[in-house]
């Protein structure tokens, strides 16, 4: 309970800087700002306020280009929609990912993503894998879709809900 009055505290200093603060706003902030040291002194994280079991889960990415290659695979395979991105979903780097992932968001469909930001090799890899120069990517039921422009024109044609229909994705 804290730890919501601190966040609203903090979000209410950003909002009301004109107004007159109370004195119970100033006690949270302070205790806000002491947080980050309490919880080191205590070896704790404060980073989301979750539990680790809902953190990101992080493939360890081979070494060979040929391993790449399988992971990507594996990946595309086994994943109904899978976009290959700049940045993530919840923060694009890109504003072409970030309008496939509205696009996405559009159709009410479950993705799963990958930041090719995180390591050049996958970046390089999927690039390969497809024959497809640019970033974002997006794979339905094993097979590449495209980039940014297909896969906005097939959504606005429609083509891209009978895309999921025929994959198995949508109803």
């Amino acid at each position: 309970a804290t730890y919501l009055y601190v966040r609203q505290a903090v979000q209410s200093e950003r909002v009301y800087t004109r107004q007159r603060r109370t004195r119970r706003d100033m006690s949270l902030l302070r205790l806000a700002s002491r947080l980050p040291r309490a919880a080191a002194r205590h070896n704790l994280r404060c980073l989301s306020g979750s539990h680790s079991d809902f953190e990101t889960v992080r493939k360890k990415v081979p070494a060979t280009a040929e391993g790449v290659q399988a992971m990507i695979k594996e990946q595309v395979e086994g994943t109904p929609v899978m976009l290959y991105m700049k940045g993530t979903p919840q923060q694009p780097q890109c504003g072409f990912s970030q309008q496939v992932c509205r696009v996405l968001h559009a159709t009410g469909v479950e993705f799963d993503s990958v930041n090719v930001l995180e390591d050049e090799s996958i970046r390089e890899g999927v690039k390969q894998y497809s024959e497809w120069p640019t970033i974002p990517q997006l794979y339905v039921g094993g097979e590449f879709i495209g980039g940014c422009d297909i896969v906005t024109e097939a959504f606005q044609s429609g083509e891209l809900d009978e895309t999921f229909r025929a994959a198995g994705v949508k109803k």
